[in-house]
């Protein structure tokens, strides 16, 4: 069943001849034909395409005008249970002016008509010797001889539920202010431009970054469609370019030049859209800066199905999927872990740092971004102090890993058993040492905590927490034990993203004995091994095992914090990414699980130290992410999944 949060739409480019309204027609209808197959709800065509854009002076023969709305006519008859949002482009003559005009179609009436609010006429564009511009008209009629007393102006909306329709045409996309922007303003989250743009050296790239940052700006989906090959080559070229933009990202665009009709779709998410709105104040602040008030004209899809869901999701979020891009990204992050920690230890006056280091990813890539930061603060390495705690269910291979990096680092390593402290600490408590509870299990991390304050304290040493945002999403971690230090260098991290950062140095920054290291301790089942060891020395405690597999946890959160979605849709969108992963079972197991632990554990969150934000998500309960801790979940429990 499809989710109302999604609609496919669609940017065409038909084969046209100059002036051959007859011949243009049947290639505007073979295209909305396709668009309609592949289950679209909306199709965006090129500027001018029923007359063809450049029919220069012929735009003055009333033949032509004529012909062109008689077009409309039949345009409209043609879209009669089609149940497809049509926006073609066409010449209108009203008061005596002549204006480039999209016209918005659906089941066999014109909804309204948008005029081109700005009119180019420098270099090759010489439109203001036929067109006027439409900048300022709002709430005028139309009559035709079809149809009377048609919506006329620039401040038309077209809704039909969540999803909001508005146009611009070409120019406008260019303009200091587009009117694209005052549509989004006024509600409108799917935006089409009609467009003629000719080609010249580059600019078909400049296109492009203008949908992306327009579709930005406005937090909106953004469906540019101009015109193709076909028109007059006397002085310029066209290519047919097409473009689908989403918030800042282009999800999909053709190849130009072709040489016969030309449809490209895209599932657009208004859910995301809309959410990333809500959330953004400067975007509704700006809505105060409307000068005028929109028409809304309603209508309604007969259904949304947008047939096969082929919009990619990525189960990754965190991590960019092209390795150029996830090196830079790892790159950035560290410059941000690294530059937070420098201003800390310079605020401070503290030249030494402490950290706790098990062996296991997370002390890891702390340790790397205090050794880092160091380097750039030229304090020598043996201020930095760190800490092996060996326990109950310490392995010798994690705790050979945790001495062999400390070593190659140059650190100063210290060694302290916690085993005789946390058996005295169970005689103190009664607790019996045989019962592997989760009393057995934050005895230990508390101990390593009060070992490591206490050393930051004799040494006026900074103590570095280890924890990720990840951990810190579902309160995998110790109240007052490992949840606490001084100060959080992996807290806005998630633990998908760490595995990638610890391989960025492994393979970029360091030489082959740390690389080594590092890549054995990227090997290493995730593990807190707080449980005893099996008889072969192996781990029994496996995180994964426990709470579920962190890829899936990680995409739950980027989907709950990032765009407010619900469980069924992240169960919806977790079983497109993960197809052939995970079955729906144990997707929705993990699903309850996340659901369950990230309200009740919001506590640990509310306490936690101060750190750097590094991505989109963050928990700090001082900036991103701010929730009572005692939050009520049902809503989202009570979910039928």
């Amino acid at each position: 069943m499809p989710m109302a949060d999604f609609i496919r739409v669609t940017a065409a480019c038909p084969i046209t001849n100059v002036a051959d309204i007859e011949f243009n027609l049947e290639n505007i209808k073979k295209c909305i034909d396709t668009a309609v197959e592949q289950n679209s709800k909306l199709v965006v065509f090129p500027e001018l395409c029923i007359t063809s854009y450049t029919c220069g002076d012929l735009f003055e023969q009333k033949l032509l005008l004529t012909k062109s709305i008689e077009g409309l006519q039949h345009l409209c008859n043609y879209s009669k249970g089609k149940d497809i949002l049509i926006a073609v482009g066409a010449p209108l003559t009203y008061n005596y002016c002549l204006y480039n005009c999209a016209y918005i179609i659906f089941e066999g009436e014109i909804l309204g008509i948008v005029p081109k609010s700005f009119i180019p006429n420098y270099t090759e564009f010489y439109e203001k010797r036929w067109f006027t511009e439409g900048i300022g008209l709002i709430d005028e009629k139309i009559d035709l001889f079809f149809q009377k007393n048609i919506p006329f102006g620039t401040n038309l909306i077209f809704t039909c539920g969540d999803f909001r329709f508005g146009f611009e045409i070409c120019e406008d996309l260019w303009a200091v202010i587009p009117p694209s922007s005052y549509l989004a303003l006024m509600g409108a989250n799917i935006i089409g431009n009609l467009s003629a743009s000719n080609e010249v050296v580059s600019k078909s790239e400049y296109r492009k970054e203008l949908v992306k940052s327009q579709s930005g700006r406005c937090i909106s989906s953004y469906i540019y469609a101009s015109s193709g090959v076909f028109e007059s080559s006397t002085d310029l070229v066209f290519s047919g370019d097409l473009i689908i933009g989403e918030n800042g990202a282009l999800s999909s665009y053709n190849d130009r030049f072709q040489r016969e009709n030309q449809v490209i779709t895209s599932i657009i998410d208004i859910n995301k859209l809309n959410s990333e709105r809500l959330k953004n104040v400067s975007f509704r602040d700006s809505i105060k800066l409307l000068p005028f008030k929109a028409l809304d004209i309603e209508f309604e899809f007969k259904n949304i199905n947008y047939g096969i869901f082929d919009r990619y999701i990525d189960k990754h979020p965190f991590v960019p999927s092209n390795e150029a891009e996830r090196e830079l990204r790892c790159k950035e992050i560290f410059n941000i872990q690294t530059s937070a920690l420098a201003k800390r230890i310079i605020h401070t006056g503290l030249k030494n740092a402490v950290i706790g280091i098990s062996g296991g990813l997370d002390s890891t890539l702390a340790l790397l971004v205090i050794v880092k930061t160091f380097k750039m603060l030229d304090i020598p390495m043996e201020n930095i102090i760190t800490v092996t705690m060996p326990g109950f269910g310490t392995t010798d291979r994690t705790y050979n890993n945790a001495i062999n990096l400390c070593k190659n680092l140059g650190t100063e390593l210290r060694e302290i058993n916690i085993v005789p402290a946390c058996l005295q600490h169970f005689n103190d408590i009664n607790h019996p040492a045989q019962k592997h509870d989760v009393t057995y299990e934050n005895v230990q991390a508390r101990e390593r905590t009060q070992i490591l304050m206490d050393i930051a304290n004799k040494e006026g040493g900074l103590l570095i927490g280890t924890g990720d945002l990840s951990e810190l999403a579902l309160g995998w971690c110790t109240y007052n034990g490992d949840h606490m230090s001084m100060y959080g260098v992996n807290a806005s991290i998630p633990k998908t993203l760490v595995r990638y950062l610890v391989k960025y140095v492994a393979q970029k920054e360091v030489g082959e004995e740390i690389s080594a290291i590092l890549m054995d301790i990227l090997d290493t089942p995730v593990s807190p091994e707080l449980l005893p060891k099996d008889s072969e020395g192996n781990i029994t405690q496996k995180t994964e095992d426990i709470v579920g597999p962190y890829e899936l946890h990680d995409f739950f959160l980027y989907n709950f914090i990032r765009h407010g979605s619900t469980p069924e849709r992240i169960l919806f969108l977790a079983k497109h990414a993960f197809k052939g992963d995970y079955d729906e079972a144990t997707i929705k197991k993990w699903l309850d699980t996340f659901i369950r632990r990230f309200f009740t554990q919001q506590f640990k969150r509310s306490a936690m130290p101060d750190g750097p934000k590094v991505g989109t998500v963050s928990l700090s309960p001082r900036g991103d992410f701010r929730m009572p801790s005692d939050a009520s979940y049902s809503l989202w429990k009570n979910n039928d999944l």
